[in-house]
């Protein structure tokens, strides 16, 4: 099952990651550095502009892209459960598949981001800013 390769599904997959992240920092107590929550926006942005767009529709992307960031972290972080578990809506929302069946998409998705959490839940936070997360994912079949 594959997603649309474009733009707005590569942002989305990054903000759905990051939001894992953050969510992960506040459950250890741990503060995020804002120079890396800083450094996200700003490259985000130098890439908009890479594309070739203006001041003008860069400021509106990006206050669109923040919303959208907002919009996936706050449904995400469910403080009120005890363990991780994937929002299926959030999935729905943000991500399409190029052809196929959705909820088979959704349910990869889903199982795909609820292992990526426990696995950064069992690394340690100082790993995480370096950029050491080597992560592996294996389906059900085996397969990466």
């Amino acid at each position: 099952m594959l997603l649309k390769d474009n733009f707005e599904t590569r942002i989305n997959l990054i903000f759905v990651h990051f939001s894992i992240l953050l969510i992960i920092f506040k459950k250890k107590k741990k503060e995020f550095p804002q120079e890396i929550f800083d450094n996200i926006f700003l490259n985000i942005e130098y890439h908009i502009r890479e594309l070739g767009y203006g001041d003008v529709v860069v400021n509106k992307k990006m206050k669109t892209l923040t919303r959208v960031f907002y919009d996936i972290l706050l449904k995400l972080n469910k403080p009120k459960l005890k363990d991780f578990e994937s929002n299926y809506k959030v999935l729905e929302t943000y991500f399409e598949p190029v052809r196929g069946n959705m909820p088979i998409l959704i349910t990869s998705l889903a199982s795909y981001f609820d292992v990526f959490y426990n696995f950064c839940f069992e690394s340690k936070t100082d790993n995480m800013l370096k950029g050491q997360i080597n992560f592996k994912y294996f389906k059900q079949n085996g397969s990466t």
